[in-house]
């Protein structure tokens, strides 16, 4: 069973709306799911080291929650640490061309999940994320308003501005014990969609440096903020894509990348990327 943070009212599209904890099997409908009241969810969480992970751009929200669920099966974390997994409305019912008004979505829920960590996870030992693509946004707006460092952050093919760890978001950076990235020079997505879809998006924002290349394509402008752990860095020669960082995408891949969470989260030495 996951554990399941939603900020959406309906499988595709939709609106925000403050998260709902619950708990369930990712291959059920979110009909089956049980709803904890919120009362309740700070003794769920309390002395807990919650590692938050979500998805990223154009995912609904069954798809969202096999992947994650996946995710959480594989990690097999035990407790005191705990999986929640981030469900969240960067999708469309006319997909992809919503790519420039989806970073609003994301800052938006990212200041609703830094609400829900100073409100609702007070008494957890430790709050880590993980995210993928557009999720990035999501996960680093909502460290910078934590009433707390986060011990670890991760970012796997992070679909925002490789300099946003030194400027957009230095502010998280400074309130993470540790950073980790992955990133890909064989992400065609990242390489070109995101070259064609961030300047529109620029547009919409002024707070970071336009034509810059994404960070999960490039990684960090060298040297990188403190908090950065190397290696991050895929070879060209393992040809990583975008969709090639979480389940139930080509199992040669996504494991590896899984891996690579579990370490970080864990704060162990990385074997992999190697380059």
């Amino acid at each position: 069973m996951t554990y399941f943070l939603d900020f959406r009212t309906q499988n595709v599209g939709g609106a925000v709306i403050d998260p709902q904890l619950y708990k369930g099997d990712a291959t059920g409908p979110a009909s089956s799911w049980v709803l904890i009241p919120p009362i309740q969810i700070p003794s769920h969480l309390a002395g807990k080291n919650i590692l938050f992970g979500t998805h990223g751009f154009n995912v609904s929200q069954q798809q969202g929650a096999k992947s994650l669920g996946l995710l959480d099966k594989y990690l097999e974390l035990s407790l005191p640490d705990v999986f929640v997994a981030i469900l969240w409305p960067g999708d469309s019912v006319i997909p992809i061309v919503d790519y420039p008004f989806e970073g609003d979505v994301a800052i938006d829920c990212g200041g609703r999940l830094a609400t829900f960590c100073n409100d609702s996870c007070a008494s957890a030992q430790t709050l880590s994320f993980v995210s993928h693509s557009l999720g990035a946004r999501l996960v680093l707006q909502a460290v910078a308003n934590l009433n707390r460092k986060a011990q670890s952050v991760c970012l796997a093919a992070a679909a925002i501005n490789r300099d946003c760890l030194s400027t957009e978001y230095a502010a998280a950076a400074t309130k993470a014990e540790r950073i980790s990235l992955l990133a890909s020079r064989e992400d065609f997505v990242l390489k070109i969609a995101f070259s064609v879809g961030d300047p529109f998006a620029d547009l919409l924002h002024d707070d970071h440096t336009p034509f810059q290349m994404a960070l999960g394509s490039e990684g960090p402008p060298i040297p990188p903020p403190q908090q950065v752990r190397p290696p991050w860095q895929i070879s060209d020669q393992d040809d990583y894509g975008h969709s090639d960082y979480l389940p139930p995408t080509d199992p040669a891949r996504w494991p590896r990348a899984a891996d690579f969470m579990k370490r970080a989260f864990l704060g162990q030495p990385q074997t992999w990327p190697s380059s």
